[in-house]
């Protein structure tokens, strides 16, 4: 049913049905679907919600989807160089960089196919039906729950690394999921992007003096940079789990494609995603491969996890404070991204879902609400920054960006058989995309799990080793959620 008979369309009988249609077979697309209007007041604030939606050009869908993407991911890449060795961590960096790419541009070929698909779960429906839709939709929720949750414990790590302060990690955290909550309250992708050029500003400039100070300390310490002790090769004999964390931190880096639907959802030219992907997929993989290439041979093995507390002390506080603004803006359009999904199907018959009246604000904002409170509790039930990071990845990127987008093209996009002499080089591509995703899945969630383990028992022996010799224990507790306790009982207790 094509937009212009839906708006033609006044009987009510017809209208009501064209509704139910739409919320079991279309989605909830707030810039094409349309609200049933009984007079010109919900008419005029249904037009205005659309041009709301509609404002995103391919140049702002690449200021988005930075936002989005260029955090958390790249301040975790050094330490996964540390554990996999310099060669492999390149090789994994660029090659799953190329990877996310070409399913991302999968992604946006299922939406050009299929405009009436709004998010992730819209696809879930057409590659599954109602079952689909319901599970997918869970994992997209999920997931963006985890990612403002691991914004909200970097907010944290930051706020004690810029204060030095004895105070309960607890309050900061607070004081993180409150601004996470603020800047989430903006419902427009549009006007995330006027946010998103500081926001890449202050990843770029956080990284690099994170680069330039480690380079420094380098030069600087006896030996210069041959006593650094980093490797190519992996660390000797590491175990499965310490090998899956930082691969599925990798692929964590370019989870983009999980917003990909509702971004291109505000465009007023789906077809230019093209330049938006390759541009936002180019960037990452230069930015990643050398914020972790150079400060892993900066740092080498002791390198932390985020990157930034790397840094010295002083060069600590003052990246993590050029780096907040990327901490909460970053953290607060995966709120914006979730809730989209959930307004827009809690109030897909009514003005409501454009957030532009009082009411619709008033939803709004109570869901903004609801939705960093669980982030919140995400935030302190996992307190551990490379497994927060690895286990949203290996349960929910794994399948947004790699094992999905290949089961789309075998479903939704092939022509002809897959064996086809014109089909080989993309069906080749999309099976080694569903590999990759079902190891992450399977592989990175069981070694995610054990690393939990190993920490909150390490977390419990520290515990015990407190009550016995007189520390700062909430220096230690915060060395501690760093997750890196076991060398440092080492060093403090031997």
């Amino acid at each position: 049913m094509s937009h212009n008979q839906e708006i033609m369309d006044t009987s009510s009988t017809d209208a009501e049905k064209m509704d139910k249609k739409d919320n079991t077979d279309l989605g909830n697309s707030v810039s094409r679907q349309v609200v049933p209007e009984s007079n010109d007041l919900e008419h005029q604030i249904a037009e205005d919600g659309h041009a709301k939606f509609s404002r995103l050009g391919w140049k702002r869908l690449t200021v988005v989807l930075i936002v989005e993407a260029i955090a958390l991911g790249s301040l975790s890449l050094p330490a996964a160089f540390a554990t996999l060795g310099m060669v492999a961590g390149v090789i994994l960096t660029v090659g799953l960089g190329l990877i996310a790419i070409y399913t991302s541009h999968v992604v946006g070929q299922v939406k050009i196919k299929f405009p009436e698909v709004a998010h992730y779960a819209d696809a879930g429906r057409l590659l599954f039906g109602r079952a689909g839709y319901e599970i997918v939709g869970v994992m997209f929720v999920l997931q963006l729950v985890f990612l403002v949750g691991s914004h909200c414990l970097t907010g944290t790590i930051a706020f004690n690394a810029i204060t030095e302060d004895a105070v309960c990690g607890l309050v900061f955290g607070v004081v993180s999921a409150i601004i996470l909550l603020i800047i989430a309250i903006p419902p427009s992708f549009a006007e995330v992007a006027i946010l998103g050029y500081i926001d890449f500003v202050s990843i770029v400039l956080a990284i690099g003096i994170t680069v330039i100070a480690t380079g420094v300390q380098a030069t600087e310490q006896e030996g210069g940079h041959a006593a650094v002790n980093w490797s190519a090769w992996p660390k000797k004999d590491v175990t499965f789990a310490e090998i899956m964390v930082p691969i599925t931190n990798i692929v964590f880096a370019y989870s983009f494609s999980i917003c990909q639907f509702s971004f291109m959802d505000e465009m007023h030219t789906p077809t230019d995603y093209v330049k938006s992907i390759w541009s936002l997929g180019l960037i990452e993989i230069f930015i990643y491969t050398l914020t972790g290439a150079m400060i892993y041979a900066f740092v080498g093995e002791d390198v932390q996890s985020p990157a930034l507390l790397s840094a010295g002390p002083l060069i600590t506080k003052i990246a993590f404070g050029v780096a907040l603004p990327v901490i909460f803006i970053s953290g607060s359009i995966n709120t914006t991204i979730a809730l989209r999904y959930v307004h827009g199907r809690m109030f897909s018959n009514s003005v409501m879902r454009y957030v532009n009246t009082p009411k619709g604000w008033a939803s709004w904002i109570v869901l903004v609400l609801v939705f960093t409170l669980l982030a919140w509790v995400v935030a302190e039930a996992i307190p551990i920054f490379s497994d927060l990071l690895s286990l949203a990845s290996a349960l929910f990127v794994s399948g947004f960006s790699f094992w999905i987008p290949a089961v789309m093209w075998f479903m939704l996009l092939r022509e002809g058989k897959w064996y086809e002499k014109k089909n080989l080089a993309v069906a080749a591509g999309c099976l080694l995309a569903f590999v990759i995703g079902v190891i992450t899945l399977v592989a990175g969630t069981y070694a995610t799990i054990q690393d939990i383990v190993s920490q909150n028992r390490c977390h419990i022996i520290l515990e015990k080793q407190l009550t016995i010799v007189c520390v700062d224990y909430d220096y230690v507790e915060r060395l501690c959620t760093q997750a890196f306790c076991l060398s440092f009982l080492i060093k403090e207790f031997g």
